[in-house]
């Protein structure tokens, strides 16, 4: 099955995930705005797509490199659909590229997960994944400073946590990518086409 499932031993609540770095970050961390949904589309479209995913998903890269992009030029672009990205974080560096990403958010924040997942392979496996991924943030113009305020903001952090929490309480998600359009909830990697069977029978 094209999923990966949550380690819980690997990520807990009070783990060193949440442990501030040694060095105090000056940046300031926008909180109202970095815990707001990150929708990509029309507020008012008639049907909401829901991905819950973790940056350090292999499944969850796949389903962006394939299946994403159709999705969003066939139903989001054309004001069909609207788009909400949802954090599930399944490791450290996953929930710390998650608080840096949030950030920005509009397009930018969209266009920065994309290459988040187009990275996957490289900043995962780097000798230190969190200095990777501050690299490719500074290409969506977040800085260094910036990004290592948001990744050791604990009130931001603990908001992730408690969103995924939330998605276990409420759609039963327990692996990424989990997808939820409508009241169906779909499980892995899917291909455009099944994809596209059920938003459209939901449009319909």
């Amino acid at each position: 099955m094209h999923r990966r499932t949550l380690n819980l031993g690997i990520l807990g609540l009070a783990g060193v995930a949440l442990a501030p770095s040694v060095a105090r970050a000056a940046a300031e961390v926008d909180l109202d705005a970095a815990v707001e949904p990150r929708v990509l589309g029309d507020p008012d479209a008639p049907l909401t797509m829901i991905e819950y995913s973790s940056l350090t998903c292999p499944h969850c890269a796949s389903f962006h490199a394939k299946s994403y992009k159709p999705i969003v030029e066939t139903y989001v672009e054309t004001g069909r659909m609207k788009f909400e990205m949802r954090d599930f974080p399944l490791d450290q560096y996953a929930l710390r590229a998650s608080a840096m990403a949030r950030a920005i958010d509009g397009k930018p924040y969209f266009a920065l997960i994309d290459l988040i997942f187009k990275q996957q392979s490289s900043w995962t496996r780097a000798s230190n994944p969190i200095d990777a991924v501050k690299k490719i943030g500074r290409l969506a113009g977040i800085s260094a400073e910036t990004a290592e305020a948001y990744m050791t903001n604990n009130e931001l952090l603990d908001s992730i946590l408690n969103g995924r929490i939330a998605a276990q309480k409420t759609y039963d998600v327990n692996s990424t990518p989990t997808f939820v359009i409508g009241d169906e909830v779909i499980r892995g990697a899917e291909t455009f086409e099944t994809f596209q069977k059920v938003i459209e029978d939901k449009l319909a």
